[in-house]
């Protein structure tokens, strides 16, 4: 054996695992950056129906490349209570067969026989991606260039793999040291431990594709290998769940029950057809003749589209389980009961721009936590009913909270690799989620306001409640168009909530003008004319915080 020809082979392989990992990073995280302002809508969909969910997570992660993507904001859409753990689990069921595409696209590069190959085609993409983020000055036109560059960086390291392993497959030796290992479940163990190496089980199922087109393993121990790739897949976001939410354990278990499952079928299956001397190689040999790379790419699919179908009706009893397996503590507060964060989670940082979507649904949350407790203390001091106080002072301590917490994610966010626009963007966040949590404090004034008037045993009068109503309905109206503005960086929206604001300025103005004649005329006493005036004041205190909250789309 030649060591020098061995050690080029072992050093070309993690090479090329290396590229293939950094394009598949490269093209997911821009995948993501285009394609997340629409995700939030597409997953409105998955609460219509099981199959539809399933299509939502399939169309998904096909889309960006990654099904722990998909996990992240699945995670943060039952945290925020949009969509329930039964919802979640189906979309997980067809993130599975959504990341089943990498191998699809690894398996139609290895053709080529004596003319071009389509890997070296594929591969020319990333000299033509690089030249468009060398000179695209547009963060789209950049991304672009990154998808681009990261799609043909995967057949470059396909290609570096391919002819490391091609050299292996002439040593004897190897072969038949790799020969020796035919149990099926020593196979799908070792497809497990290198997937949760290398944690990517695109890498590992596409190392398995080129191992088999080289000779260096048969179709059947690909096939194992792949089945365990998709249980390694499972550990990150196993290791995530660890320190995260209760629906983030969840969540995490649910994937690893369906694969677990999964595999366990397939397993039983193929013991019965040894039995008769048959194996799933022999099947899809048969199907895909001459094909090899074919042959294992659509095993993958089949086995998570067959998966998908025998667990789905199981849906419910799994959520079941997964809730038994990770239970609300008895006693004391329950995690929904306690402060926490909705849609951002410590292990999103991996994927930097659904991260940068899911900061924004955290401060929308906080906009309409802040805009609650103003309609609640309106109503505590119009009726100095108090039957709503405690959920105000829980929303209180939440947009405290939150405050800090998302305040402390961003900090930790600007530190990854992000677009221009994106660092502009979390730039924002820092005024934004302040502006918020100033509402609440306002709001909090009028419930002051409230108690002093309870003790001195006096309420507003009834033209002053129906202004209050009024007052209470512009707020609602500029707090909508906030939102618009906030969530689609919609400048009409922006028009209209500047208009309101102005009306909201000239109504506490006459409130002014009218405290001033009321006290004239002896309508109210003092202490409530004060209060009538602190509540306008607050009031008007409130429109400025949201109208900031809304200017800051100007600078994206």
């Amino acid at each position: 054996m030649d060591a020098v020809r061995i050690a080029t082979s072992v050093l070309s392989l993690i090479a090329g695992v290396g590229i293939f990992l950094i394009a598949c990073s490269m093209m997911s995280a821009n995948l993501e950056a285009l394609g997340s302002r629409k995700l939030k809508s597409l997953f409105s969909k998955a609460s219509k129906s099981r199959l539809i969910g399933v299509g939502v997570g399939a169309a998904t992660t096909a889309v960006i490349q990654s099904s722990s993507a998909t996990s992240v904001m699945v995670i943060g859409f039952v945290n925020a209570g949009i969509m329930s753990l039964a919802q979640a689990a189906t979309v997980i069921f067809g993130a599975n067969i959504g990341t089943t595409i990498t191998g699809q696209l690894v398996a139609l590069g290895m053709f080529g026989g004596n003319s071009v190959s389509t890997s070296v085609i594929f591969a020319t993409f990333a000299g033509i991606g690089a030249f468009i983020l060398a000179f695209a000055k547009k963060d789209r036109l950049q991304k672009l260039g990154g998808i681009m560059a990261g799609f043909g960086m995967l057949f470059v390291g396909l290609s570096m793999m391919g002819d490391s392993m091609e050299y292996f497959s002439e040593l004897d030796s190897v072969k038949n040291f790799l020969a020796a290992f035919k149990n099926p479940l020593l196979l799908v163990l070792i497809g497990a431990l290198l997937t949760a190496i290398i944690q990517s089980s695109s890498v590992m199922t596409s190392m398995a594709i080129t191992m088999v087109v080289t000779g260096l393993i048969t179709l059947n121990q690909g096939i194992y290998i792949t089945m365990g790739s998709n249980i390694g897949t499972c550990v990150t976001a196993l290791i995530a769940g660890l320190t995260s939410t209760k629906n983030a354990k969840r969540t995490a278990l649910i994937h690893l029950i369906f694969n677990v499952s999964g595999v366990f079928v397939f397993m039983i299956i193929g013991l019965f057809m040894r039995i008769g001397s048959a194996d799933y190689g022999d099947i899809f040999a048969k199907i895909f003749p001459h094909t090899p790379q074919i042959q294992l790419s659509m095993f993958h699919t089949v086995f998570n589209v067959i998966t998908v179908i025998i667990v789905l009706p199981f849906t419910n009893l799994l959520v079941k389980l997964v809730t038994k397996l990770v239970p609300d503590k008895e006693g004391g507060e329950s995690e929904k009961d306690r402060p926490r964060l909705y849609f951002i989670e410590e292990h999103m940082l991996k994927n930097p721009p659904i991260a940068v979507h899911q900061t924004k649904s955290e401060v929308i949350n906080m906009a309409k936590i802040a805009f609650e407790n103003f309609e609640i203390a309106c109503e505590i001091v119009s009726s100095l009913d108090y039957a709503k106080v405690k959920t105000f002072r829980k929303n209180e301590q939440l947009l405290d909270h939150l405050n800090k917490e998302i305040a402390k994610f961003v900090v930790k966010l600007l530190r990854s690799d992000l677009g221009e626009k994106d660092r502009i963007y979390l730039s924002t966040v820092f005024r934004s989620i302040i502006d918020l949590e100033r509402i609440g404090d306002y709001a909090e004034n009028i419930v002051e306001s409230a108690d002093k008037l309870k003790d001195t045993k006096e309420e507003f009068s009834a033209e002053v409640k129906r202004e209050i109503d009024d007052l209470r309905s512009l707020v609602k109206e500029l707090f909508n168009d906030v939102v618009s503005t906030y969530e689609n960086i919609d400048m009409d929206a922006l028009q209209r909530a500047y208009d309101v604001e102005n009306s909201v300025d000239e109504f506490t103005e006459n409130m002014v003008e009218k405290h001033i004649k009321r006290l004239n005329d002896g309508a109210y006493s003092p202490e409530v004319g004060t209060q009538y005036l602190a509540l306008s004041t607050n009031v008007e205190r409130i429109a400025d915080h949201y109208i900031n909250v809304a200017k800051s789309v100007k600078l994206l």
